[in-house]
């Protein structure tokens, strides 16, 4: 039996340049059930507080980068200056956000966490991370890398760049 690969005389990589629409489709609902289970621990957590997935990115974000501006908040989320705004407002009150005045521009705000905003964002990301462990350490190494791969490149090609560059600074 000869291997599909000397059939064909196309590698695996080759292949996967040829999907079929419904082989897509497939992808794109795997990509709905797994955000949709990715976030379902979260969004639990979350209807506690009334508060949902806006407050949890904006957490999450602020968490990866203390300090980080307001004006740096919206350009990572990608949402109005009046969304962003009332889930601020509504950390800030509720004491897991800490919104100070910027050491050189007086203008700027800069954000923390709070230690009680630090003790959400751990709860809610644990069993994310847990998830994530789970399945790559199932995928394997290359796989991981693959997958980091698909969803750097289904970033759009003039934000992929800013975006990697600011999550390299982070590491």
């Amino acid at each position: 039996m000869q291997n599909s690969t000397l059939t064909t005389g196309q590698s695996k990589g080759e292949q996967l340049l040829f999907l079929t629409d419904d082989q897509l489709r497939q992808g794109i609902e795997l990509m709905f059930f797994a955000y949709r289970c990715f976030t379902a621990d979260p969004d639990r957590i979350l209807e506690n507080y009334a508060y949902g997935r806006a407050h949890h990115r904006a957490i999450h974000f602020i968490n990866r980068r203390p300090g980080l501006t307001v004006n740096d908040l919206l350009d990572i989320l990608g949402v109005t200056k009046q969304s962003l705004n009332r889930v601020l407002r509504q950390l800030v009150e509720d004491g897991l956000v800490d919104s100070r005045v910027g050491r050189t521009d007086r203008r700027q705000r800069n954000l923390f966490l709070t230690d009680k905003g630090q003790a959400l964002e751990q709860e809610l990301s644990a069993s994310q991370r847990v998830r994530m462990r789970r399945a790559y350490s199932t995928a394997g190494p290359e796989s991981v890398q693959g997958f980091r791969t698909v969803l750097e490149q289904m970033i759009d090609p003039d934000l992929r760049e800013r975006i990697l560059r600011m999550m390299e600074t982070r590491a």
